[in-house]
């Protein structure tokens, strides 16, 4: 995880074919066990936490990084805990920045 964790993302400008079951395989192994491979289309993870806050935190930490990666997932903030949702847009299904950006979510989570 720490090798894609530590690689940028690279925005998607379209017109490339999602990546194949086989393709998203040898990444998915390198995720933290939480992340699930939905359809072939995306990414799902729920991370816990012990209050509101904590959860509210983790989502302002991951925004910051979003912003800061040009990559945008969806989020679902409850009480204690907070869903990550990711994918390419443009594409309709998953590129390599997807599992990149799953990585470095997982390196925001202080129960890691």
């Amino acid at each position: 995880m720490r090798e894609l964790a530590s690689r940028q993302c690279v925005p998607c400008r379209g017109g490339v074919p999602p990546l194949t079951p086989e393709q998203i395989r040898p990444l998915h192994q390198e995720l933290d066990s939480g992340w699930d491979v939905v359809d072939h289309h995306h990414l799902t993870r729920e991370y816990r936490f012990q209050n509101f806050k904590e959860a509210l935190d983790f989502v302002n930490r991951v925004g910051e990084m979003a912003e800061e990666q040009g990559h945008h997932p969806d989020l679902y903030l409850a009480w204690g805990r907070v869903r990550v949702e990711v994918w390419t847009h443009k594409i309709d299904g998953l590129t390599e920045s997807d599992l990149i950006f799953a990585a470095k979510c997982d390196t925001l989570y202080p129960n890691g």
